[in-house]
């Protein structure tokens, strides 16, 4: 194990229990939360409910369909990601590598039954999701990146040396385990998933102490790989067109250009204090595709103007530090690889989520976490949350 954290076996009960592990059985678990992490999401959860809510009403209203059906669904999601996450920190993160392999597998299958003729369905070209009664849907890519934050420090950590950078060998099996649920997601197609789930293994290869070169020569494989992806048609025309008006803001301003345009509009319609909740014209004139979820946040940028997007931003980046401050002084290697998988998805998540609305970066389709709507986003996200807090209550006081 490396230098400075202690065993991840003493976790696992007996005579060798950790310190933290004690501290766990006596303390109330409510004292051992992290609080200032804790409001920051629940905070994000209303105003995104608010969002929600705001960007469907009157579409629902003029569809001649119930205005709070939206707002039903998206608190039953919150609800029950709510649920997943105290779950998540409850379950000793420890004893969780044990069950690492099992989580792979389980979202490995769900990508496969995605790609099952009769099984998934497309929606917004992606054929990403497999339809439930009442309405609801479950995308299973999303899972896909709880279990790599999972999968990827397991191995690393259970396999790095004390005294050693990991091993070529090392790295390649967690790159083999990657690329299982990349190559799933790529059939489906879905570009944005793909791009979070390779910051999230950059992030942990880096923090595990991977050579910088090994590093570069992933930067260089995975643009290779992008080029290539582009030239056998992997990717769709709508994709490409993405990017190619990314480069070209006037290239298609009434196709591939049409949402980057009116989300612009819509934000620097908002100015300082925005025009109030459920009153923008862009919002209710419904010129934003997808304002409840890849583009929720020009509905802050217009009802609640600047003041209430950089609130967003605020409480996004307090998420970040408390984040990276549990992945900082977690006890062990493997929670801080894992803490730190989650640091790297959330982080780019939001500013690509963001910055697509803002016109700085290509759209992708991935929504802002704990903010857009969407079942699987947020329950994968709660889950991720949950592991957060899970490496905190048992670090040692």
């Amino acid at each position: 194990m490396t230098a400075g954290y202690p065993s991840p076996v003493t976790g696992l009960g007996g005579r060798g229990r950790s310190l933290a592990s004690r501290a766990i059985d006596r303390e109330s678990v409510l004292r051992r939360l992290d609080w200032v992490l804790t409001i920051a999401v629940f905070a994000l959860l209303a105003i995104g409910t608010m969002l929600v809510w705001s960007a469907t009403k009157q579409k629902e209203l003029d569809l001649g369909h119930d205005p709070q059906g939206f707002l039903r669904k998206h608190l039953i999601n919150i609800s029950l990601g709510l649920v997943l996450g105290a779950m998540t920190a409850l379950f000793d993160y420890r004893s969780l590598r044990a069950y690492a392999p099992f989580v792979y597998i389980a979202s490995v299958l769900g990508l496969i039954a995605v790609l099952a003729p009769g099984v998934g369905s497309t929606i917004n070209g992606a054929h990403s999701w497999i339809q439930l009664p009442a309405g609801f849907s479950i995308q299973p890519s999303e899972f896909a990146k709880v279990a790599l934050c999972v999968a990827l420090p397991m191995l690393l950590a259970e396999r790095r040396d004390a005294e050693t950078a990991p091993r070529l060998k090392d790295v390649a099996t967690a790159l083999g385990v990657a690329l299982v649920p990349i190559t799933l997601i790529m059939l489906q197609p879905d570009l944005g998933t793909t791009i979070v789930i390779g910051v999230i293994i950059l992030g942990v290869l880096a923090v595990a102490s991977t050579p910088t070169r090994w590093i570069v020569g992933l930067l260089l494989l995975g643009s290779a790989g992008a080029a290539m992806a582009i030239k056998l048609g992997v990717l769709k025309d709508y994709q490409v067109n993405r990017f190619a008006a990314f480069a070209n803001p006037d290239l298609d301003p009434q196709g591939a250009g049409y949402n980057v345009k009116q989300a612009t509009i819509a934000i620097g319609s908002g100015r300082l204090s925005g025009t109030g909740l459920f009153k923008g014209s862009q919002t209710n004139g419904k010129f934003v595709p997808e304002q409840q979820t890849d583009f929720v946040f020009t509905v802050a940028g217009e009802e609640l103007g600047f003041i209430g997007a950089g609130l967003i931003i605020v409480l996004l980046g307090i998420v970040l530090w408390r984040a990276m401050r549990i992945a900082v002084r977690a006890e062990d290697l493997f929670g801080t690889l894992m803490a730190t998988g989650i640091v790297c998805w959330f982080t780019f998540q939001a500013f690509e989520n963001i910055g697509m609305t803002l016109g700085i970066m290509p759209v992708t389709g991935v929504p802002l976490p704990l903010v857009s709507y969407g079942g699987s986003s947020m329950f994968a996200t709660m889950m991720a949350l949950g592991l957060l807090q899970n490496v905190h209550m048992r670090r040692a006081a």
